[in-house]
């Protein structure tokens, strides 16, 4: 039962008859025989505390940049390293260098750091697999060609100096939270690394290692290979300032930075709390250890030793290869497989969603974070992504975990209605101001930002996206709220102005428009929003425009780098569950294209089960930084399964309205 938007009675959610088809209804075979096989396989994945969590796979810098770090203690031999430097040589692409995705091209800064990792680790410079890497890098344009991240690690080993690296001030720490240039108005990802990597910035240490890269840089020019920019911009501001800093690096006494440097390190020792790392993700990780390193602390301090455990947590040893993930997503992966799950609407889920549901419940963070500088007087709550990450509950995760908690069976009881309604309060309050919702914090737009020196990691921002706001908007519906409410309407506006030509979405957090237009259409069906809208039909006409011969859906990570590619790619069961989903939101669920992804679904999936996908369909950082989600490839296309047997078979949801608390903020 929920409140009506004015106040009055309580009234049941009204759950949308399904439209009645136009033609004879197209239906895919087997697909209930897979759907028991489906969850059955990720009931026996579960564990026995109630949650999932798969492995987070992203490219091979993760592997790479461990050995140029172990290397700067002077450990690139150790055991670790060679299995890691196996694991490289297996991903190296045959025309040389290393992709941030599969079937991707050679990237750069990932190529320059995998050969400097193989040659550190006794890689003759003779090996054909070495001459072909260092052949395709200097057709990239050299290590000169790196980006800054890389380039301090190419300092950090005594290849190139700091000057050809951009500095980072720790005085960045003292500029006052409201302004605009100070971390807060950076995105939570960056802070995490900023902070630490300003300690390693100011002392920076070198170990000169025993080998040098020096055939990597063309004509043996070591300096940073920029852009020319207009005279008057924001980029040609931030390298003259750069210039000055490095200037005053030089000169000012040591007690003049001093103030800074301590407040970089006060800031991250308070990020160690309730925390699987600072930000819990593995480039501040890395920065930590060396940061430590830099302030003295021993090497067998409970600092020290707390930073090392947080990296070694990342680390998979299999086949005589090691390799790292870029973090771990067990909230994440719970949420979505507990939906999953649930949709099926059969006894045998029933334990499994509670106990997932039960486990969710334990992981709610209850103090205040950094997004408390923009939202003072909210009280904490929220979901992260990891196991532990106190200080960045995240906007996309706390929807998700919403609306499996809806689905637990316990919605009602005294516990999870509070956390419910906290959360609930929470998410409207961190809309952003231009009507949509981001990840971490609210208006984090400053685009001059993007035009310093070290962002060229394209993640400095933290704006509105279309996935996350259709998300959020989503759980608003399954919790009662309608399109009349003040925050869905202006969350509507948002998606009305971000919507693509072709009547697609841009995804920011999944591969890439399919991602995006699903999750619109599907958002904007909870929340009661007629399918027949023309936007609506438009991104429903696009997604059945794009399926494949097979029958399935599939798009590449270069739609971010080219967007006429835009729903091309090879087939895969995550990207070609979510067309289904959308394609079932937009009311199309008798239709021959819905039948076809089904039909793809069920021929594709494994005889336990499963599925497999080898493309990487998360996303990191647009044109960066891509992940592979192990557990994406089951359990959206279970979700996809139970939807399709629901809508075909005519049978209602199950009592998810009867769950629902009462809406704690329907004005906000």
């Amino acid at each position: 039962m929920i409140a009506n938007k004015d106040g009055g009675a309580p009234r049941q959610t009204p759950i949308p008859s399904p439209s009645k088809p136009t033609h004879r209804p197209f239906h895919a075979e087997g697909f209930e025989a897979a759907l028991d096989r489906a969850r059955g396989w990720l009931r026996g994945l579960q564990k026995d505390d109630g949650h999932w969590v798969g492995e987070l796979e992203g490219d091979t810098i993760l592997e790479s940049e461990t050995i140029l770090l172990l290397a700067f203690f002077g450990r690139e031999r150790e055991d670790v390293c060679l299995k890691t430097a196996r694991y490289l040589l297996e991903r190296q692409l045959p025309e040389g260098g290393w992709p941030n995705y599969p079937g991707g091209p050679a990237c750069v800064s990932t190529s320059v750091k995998g050969y400097f990792a193989l040659k550190l680790t006794g890689a003759a410079v003779d090996h054909p697999e070495m001459v072909k890497a260092r052949e395709a890098i200097l057709r990239m344009g050299g290590a000169g060609a790196c980006n800054s991240f890389t380039r301090f690690y190419l300092a950090l080993l005594g290849q190139i100096p700091y000057d050809e690296c951009p500095t980072v001030p720790p005085e960045l720490t003292l500029i006052p939270r409201r302004w605009g240039f100070s971390l807060y108005a950076m995105s939570s990802w960056t802070r995490t690394i900023v902070v630490p990597l300003s300690i390693v910035s100011h002392f920076k240490p070198v170990r000169k290692t025993p080998v040098d890269i020096d055939e990597l840089f063309v004509a043996g020019a070591k300096r940073w290979t920029r852009p020319r920019y207009p005279l008057l911009s924001w980029s040609r501001f931030f390298l003259a300032a750069d210039r000055g800093l490095k200037w005053l690096d030089r000169i000012a006494p040591a007690a003049l930075r001093r103030p800074g440097v301590r407040a970089a390190h006060r800031w991250m020792i308070e990020h160690f709390e309730d925390s699987d790392g600072v930000g819990a993700i593995y480039p501040p990780m890395v920065y930590t250890i060396l940061a430590l390193h830099c302030l003295g602390y021993d090497r067998d301090s409970q600092e020290v030793a707390w930073a090392w455990r947080q990296l070694e947590d990342l680390r998979i040893d299999e086949d005589g290869t090691t390799r790292f993930q870029p973090c771990v997503s067990p909230v994440w992966d719970t949420a979505i497989a507990a939906i999953a799950l649930a949709d099926a609407d059969e006894p045998a889920d029933e334990p499994a969603v509670e106990r997932a549901a039960e486990w969710l419940l334990s992981k709610e963070i209850r103090r205040g974070g950094d997004w408390r500088v923009r939202r003072p007087g909210i009280e904490p709550t929220g979901w992260h992504f990891q196991y532990a990450n106190g200080f960045y509950p995240d906007i996309d995760d706390t929807a998700m975990v919403l609306m499996a908690l809806l689905r637990g069976g316990k919605a009602d009881e005294p516990r999870y209605a509070a956390a419910v309604q906290r959360a609930t309060t929470w998410l409207l309050a961190m809309r952003n101001k231009d009507g949509g919702w981001a990840a971490f914090d609210v208006d984090i737009d400053n685009e001059v930002l993007t035009k310093v020196p070290f962002a060229d990691h394209n993640a400095m921002l933290d704006p509105s996206c279309a996935d996350i706001t259709a998300r959020v908007i989503e759980a608003l519906g399954d919790l009662g709220f309608a399109t009349d409410h003040p925050a869905v309407r202006k969350g509507l506006d948002y998606l009305w102005r971000t919507q693509e030509p072709e009547g697609c979405w841009y995804g920011r957090w999944g591969v890439n428009y399919i991602y995006g237009t699903w999750q619109v259409l599907q958002g904007l069906k909870a929340i009661g929003q007629p399918m027949d809208h023309p936007a609506l039909v438009r991104a429903a006409d696009w997604l059945e425009s794009v399926q494949q011969g097979c029958g399935g859906w599939g798009e590449t990570c270069r739609t971010y780098d080219d967007p006429s590619l835009k729903g091309t790619g090879n087939p895969t069961p995550s990207q070609t569950a979510w067309a289904v989903l959308g394609l079932i939101a937009a009311g199309r669920a008798d239709g021959p294209a819905v039948a076809r992804g089904i039909q793809y679904l069920v021929d594709a999936q494994n005889e336990d089960g499963s599925w497999d996908e080898a493309e990487f369909t998360g996303t990191g950082f647009p044109r960066v930084f891509y992940l592979r989600y192990h557990l994406y490839r089951d359990t959206f296309p279970t979700m996809a399964l139970a939807r399709y047997a629901r809508a075909v078979a005519r049978v209602k949801p199950g009592a998810l309205a009867s769950r629902i608390p009462a809406d704690p903020r329907p004005t906000a």
